[in-house]
């Protein structure tokens, strides 16, 4: 095993990001120290887990000297974004050498949001081309690896920020999530990843016009606090006015909630023996915890597996036949990796379908949905099997075995993003050769509040391994 981390005795020890807000807050430290030790971590730990697309460091070294930020709830706390959100002053690349490396001019809608919780970006982070595989492997560079076992893939497509969180070199880092992206690596990589209900936080810039908007930002964390903590200050920033407010929330929730056991991935294969130990484990402790659970079937259709492969292919066509108008006229789509390529061909080979493709995940939708006329709450893995090796999911494999490999392993995610519901993976359980396994828990629209309260019971009832324990 090969683990990495660069929890140290500085000015973050071991604090998650509300703990070093407090500090700064209270003048214990400066956010010059923070921001310093944050970059010497990235400095002891990114050679080895390659999860910065682009450093930052002395335009956020000048912020944190003239402290400069937000009075938000991560005032001087270092953070990083995902290079597929654009930030001003630094390129977006979407993790592909077809896009060029012109900075962007401005900030998208939700890097304001993000920028006023107070974080101090000191860089953005690695993502798969165009976050369209549960990896964050390349065919022009080398991956992201897990700190848990660099071996390991860290997930995808958000596997930059969650290396980094994980390793200690930071506290919380953004993150978005169009089939996964956010929960999939906080599985694979040991953290807390809440994916809001779409709406609760600004959308991203590249799909909020599209049919079916799948993507929803936020962040990953290694403690249940810090992820509360960031959607009531995000919620502060941008009120929703269509939807629930969640408010801070501090601590378990007095109501015991019914809840729906699901342990059979829509692709019908079967959990391999770790994750089904792992979640049914679960399930009997919320069970000793005072909740009811109910083994139930997803009442969808397996057609949704197609019917999303369809959809998520589309986009990838559009990029691939778009692309200088969506990025700029500088994109080369002869550097489009194999898996973008190939996933662009099956959209045009199956553009016939599409609408139909469409219309079957609005019905998925309203059938998923209804499983919340009975229970309060959605238990299953996040994952279909435990992370795999560097490789497994190489964007440069076969096309057919790679789509084959990325359906069995995101075989519970999905559905939230085309219903646009909540949905939340803590870092509960643990594969015999100590890599994370992610359990899953989701909501009706709007109920953030629910999922933070059941998490903040969990991580007291089983509390979270640290890497820096093993």
């Amino acid at each position: 095993m090969k683990r990495v981390h660069a929890f140290t005795d500085d000015a973050l020890g071991e604090l998650d990001g509300v703990g070093i807000a407090e500090r700064i807050a209270a003048g214990e430290i400066s956010s010059d120290e923070a921001v310093e030790a944050a970059l010497a971590r990235i400095d002891k730990v990114n050679p080895v887990l390659n999860a910065i697309a682009f450093d930052d460091r002395e335009r956020a070294r000048k912020r944190a000297v003239d402290n400069d930020f937000p009075h938000g709830a991560f005032a001087g706390v270092p953070s990083a974004i995902k290079n597929n959100t654009e930030y001003a002053g630094l390129p977006t690349r979407y993790g592909s050498a077809a896009v060029s490396d012109r900075p962007a001019t401005a900030n998208e809608a939700f890097t304001d949001q993000f920028l006023a919780t107070g974080v101090n970006i000191v860089g953005a982070t690695t993502l798969p081309a165009f976050g369209l595989t549960a990896t964050t492997e390349f065919v022009d560079r080398e991956p992201t690896r897990n700190p848990w076992d660099t071996d390991y893939s860290a997930g995808g497509s958000s596997g930059g920020s969650a290396a980094l969180v994980a390793a200690g070199a930071l506290p919380i880092a953004h993150a978005n999530d169009g089939g996964g992206s956010i929960r999939i690596p906080a599985a694979a990589c040991g953290l807390v990843g809440l994916k809001p209900t779409r709406g609760r936080t600004a959308p991203a810039k590249e799909t909020k016009d599209a049919p079916i908007d799948l993507v929803s930002n936020g962040i990953v964390s290694r403690t249940v606090r810090d992820t509360a903590r960031f959607i009531a200050d995000a919620e502060r920033i941008r009120p929703v006015g269509d939807l629930p407010p969640v408010g801070l929330v501090e601590g378990p929730g007095a109501r015991r909630l019914k809840i729906a056991l699901v342990t059979e991935p829509l692709t019908g294969q079967l959990l391999d023996r770790e994750t089904h130990k792992a979640v049914t484990d679960i399930a009997e402790l919320v069970e000793t915890l005072g909740h009811r659970t109910e083994m139930v079937p997803l009442p969808v259709d397996r057609a949704y597996v197609r019917q999303f492969i369809d959809y998520w292919a589309l986009l990838a066509f559009a990029l691939d036949r778009t692309g200088k108008r969506l990025f700029d006229k500088g994109f080369d789509r002869k550097q489009l990796d194999g898996l973008t390529r190939g996933l662009s061909r099956h959209c045009l080979r199956h553009l016939y379908r599409m609408p139909s493709s469409i219309r079957g995940l609005r019905r998925a939708t309203a059938a998923f949905r209804s499983l919340h006329d009975q229970f309060d709450v959605i238990l299953s893995p996040t994952l279909g099997h435990t992370p795999p090796e560097i490789g497994y999911l190489d964007p440069g494999v076969d096309f057919d075995e790679a789509m084959d490999r990325l359906t069995r392993y995101v075989a519970f995610t999905p559905a939230n993003n085309t219903a646009g519901t909540p949905a939340i993976s803590l870092p509960l359980a643990q594969s015999t050769n100590g890599i994370p396994i992610g359990i899953q828990f989701a909501a009706d629209l709007g109920d953030e509040k629910t999922l933070l309260e059941l998490a903040f019971e969990l991580e007291a009832a089983r509390p979270f391994a640290r890497i820096q324990d093993a």
